[in-house]
């Protein structure tokens, strides 16, 4: 795959979405999880998404279950719940896997394209950040303690 724009993914409700869909917008592509200490990130993410929307800017999660089980709720309990609590609007999907022999294709590619600490692949926890400019190429890659509100110059640099 040469960039985002050559993935799909199944949005919370279930259906398909092709991620090219988005193609000529900045990304902000985040593996996410209900009950972790990241979570207050969604409050971040969802006013980074409110913020650069209109200039281009998209936030898309994607829960995950895999770092201590934070992420155990059904698709409508996450989606409640991301509302609710957070009042994210920006597109959510399906729960996948981002590590190991199941890991969703998309993952795969952006963990190989941004590499993490010390050259490795494995995403360490929830809350880890991908950006991808407009034309679907990872710029660069984020831990999870890195809050939202500091990517604010960098996400500008490719608006």
């Amino acid at each position: 795959m040469s960039n985002v724009y050559d993935f799909s993914a199944n949005s919370l409700d279930g259906k398909p979405v092709a991620l090219r869909d988005y193609s000529g917008k900045v990304l902000l592509i985040v593996n996410t999880a209900s009950k972790c200490g990241f979570t207050p990130q969604y409050e971040g993410l969802e006013a980074l998404y409110q913020k650069y929307r209109a200039q281009g800017l998209t936030v898309l999660g994607f829960p995950c279950n895999q770092f201590g089980a934070q992420e155990p709720g059904s698709a409508s309990e996450i989606g409640s719940f991301c509302q609710k609590n957070y009042g994210v609007s920006f597109p959510l999907f399906e729960k996948i896997d981002v590590n190991g022999d199941g890991a969703h294709p998309l993952y795969r590619w952006l963990k190989s394209s941004a590499k993490g600490l010390l050259g490795s692949e494995a995403i360490k926890w929830n809350f880890t950040k991908f950006l991808v400019d407009r034309q679907g190429n990872v710029v660069d890659r984020f831990a999870p303690t890195t809050k939202p509100e500091d990517l604010k110059t960098n996400v500008e640099a490719l608006l």
